[in-house]
């Protein structure tokens, strides 16, 4: 129900986050990085699952996710919802040591109110492809958070950036399901503007994260290292739009799955490598 390799999403983000707030604090506790890798796959688990819990009648109606394992009865919607209790739980308690003022804990509720909330908005707003990229642009603000208890306005330019960029990702993927949408009364991008102004808004998106990428890269005045992680996250958002057309969804796995994946791993690595060797 819950695939660890879609971590590859946000998990590199959260860990340009995290450095980017021993470089701010320039001192660090080691004890933050396993709490950090813990609050990062728990709201991604509890997110996950409750997705699946929420829209199980949906999905059991769509051709394309009736095989998910609570339509197709693998895994019990009670099982389901524990499980996204359970990682809730632990998510909430991974945060209670990070900072001494607990700025952390108090935040965490509304870190699940936005993760858990997002499957929700399906149902009433077009815009719910936003609040997924808040989701996940909510990792690399909580790792910088996790390190240095206060924020920045260069992690809130990260922040963006991930929020558009997965904003972006999200309608095109969204593409598949704009018929069954419609059919079914549901909100998303594709099914209220149609799929090639889906596509021109998505581009629209990508541009926005490009430039936040850049803007934080100046910002923290990172060398050439950064530029080549831009370059090529550039390069494959750009990439992922020629995949894909409004009567050509063939490539949607490949545009969202693949693409994105090692755009964010190689932007990840190769910035979190700028930023120690910036300080």
């Amino acid at each position: 129900m819950v695939k660890f390799s879609h971590t590859v999403f946000a998990l590199p983000f959260a860990a340009v986050g995290l450095i980017a707030g021993i470089a701010e604090r320039g001192v660090f506790d080691w004890k933050v990085i396993p709490l950090v890798l813990v609050c990062m796959v728990t709201a991604r688990n509890a997110a996950m699952g409750f997705n699946r819990w929420a829209d199980r009648r949906f999905d059991a109606r769509n051709a394309r996710t009736a095989v998910r394992e609570i339509p197709a009865g693998v895994i019990s919607p009670r099982a389901a919802f524990a499980f996204v209790v359970l990682n809730a739980l632990v998510f909430m308690a991974a945060t209670y040591p990070l900072n001494e003022s607990r700025l952390c804990f108090y935040l965490s509720p509304v870190a699940l109110l936005v993760v858990l909330g997002y499957s929700y908005t399906k149902r009433f707003t077009a815009l719910c492809h936003l609040v997924l990229g808040l989701g996940l642009g909510l990792a690399p603000v909580g790792a910088f958070l996790a390190v240095t208890g206060y924020f920045t306005p260069y992690i809130i330019v990260l922040g963006v950036a991930v929020l558009a960029w997965v904003s972006g990702f999200d309608i095109i993927y969204a593409l598949q399901d704009d018929q069954f949408d419609r059919a079914e009364g549901l909100h998303s991008i594709p099914s209220r503007l149609g799929r090639r102004n889906a596509l021109l808004l998505s581009a629209c998106l990508h541009l926005l994260a490009v430039g936040c990428v850049v803007l934080f890269g100046f910002w923290l005045q990172l060398g050439w290292l950064y530029w080549v992680a831009a370059g090529l996250f550039a390069a494959l958002l750009a990439y992922q739009h020629t995949l894909v057309t409004p009567t050509n969804l063939s490539r949607v796995n490949l545009a969202f799955f693949t693409t994105n994946g090692i755009g964010s791993v190689l932007f990840g690595i190769l910035t979190s490598l700028a930023i120690g060797f910036s300080r």
